[in-house]
């Protein structure tokens, strides 16, 4: 099934379908806040972000969106218990330094989490690594091993065992693999995967 982007992304549109008008939503990594602006438009969330690059939250708040500066990893600490209905972690979660930390205050500020990551279970990142010898680099992960964000390497086996370790709760499961939504054989051929988790 084709998935529709949101400003140019999938991972982006299959959030959105998870998210219900009106829900207080708070995005960690936000980037320069066009989910969130987004999510506000078209949604009326009541929307809040944080983003580690200065220029990325000025640029967020240019846009009208509620963001501060902060690491994700420290950030988190600083919310109330249950302050957001839906806490969303797009494409950073192997950059955090304590990830499973990071999910698990998650869901003490909000009531579901939404988490996506790049899947280097994919079969195209396995194949370059054999062939090439080297760290992988795929259109999905073209970083040198030097300058790469990722600090973690999870595969869509390696979150699901986690969360089962974690005793959480999948509410939704969905996979992409490039402009497609796919259900088979998630590990060897999703190249995003995005979770709906809960306690």
């Amino acid at each position: 099934m084709k998935v529709r982007d949101i400003l140019g992304r999938g991972d982006f549109a299959l959030i959105s379908d998870l998210i219900p008008p009106g829900a207080r939503v708070l995005d960690l990594g936000c980037g320069d806040g066009a989910l969130l602006a987004w999510l506000r438009e078209h949604k009326q969330v009541e929307a809040r972000g944080v983003e580690l690059k200065r220029e990325l939250v000025q640029k967020a708040v240019a846009r009208g969106v509620t963001v501060y500066q902060g690491d994700i990893d420290e950030s988190v600490r600083e919310y109330p218990e249950q302050a957001f209905d839906y806490v969303i972690l797009s494409q950073t979660l192997q950059e955090t330094r304590q990830p499973l930390r990071v999910l698990d205050e998650m869901l003490r500020i909000g009531r579901h989490a939404i988490v996506a990551f790049p899947n280097f279970g994919h079969w195209r990142v396995r194949l370059n690594h054999l062939t090439s010898g080297r760290s992988p680099r795929t259109p999905t992960f073209p970083y040198a091993w030097h300058s790469s964000p990722n600090i973690h390497f999870l595969t869509v086996l390696d979150f699901e065992e986690s969360i089962a370790e974690q005793k959480l709760v999948v509410e939704k499961r969905r996979f992409l693999a490039g402009h497609s939504q796919i259900g088979f054989m998630p590990n060897l051929f999703a190249e995003i995967a995005v979770y709906l988790v809960r306690r």
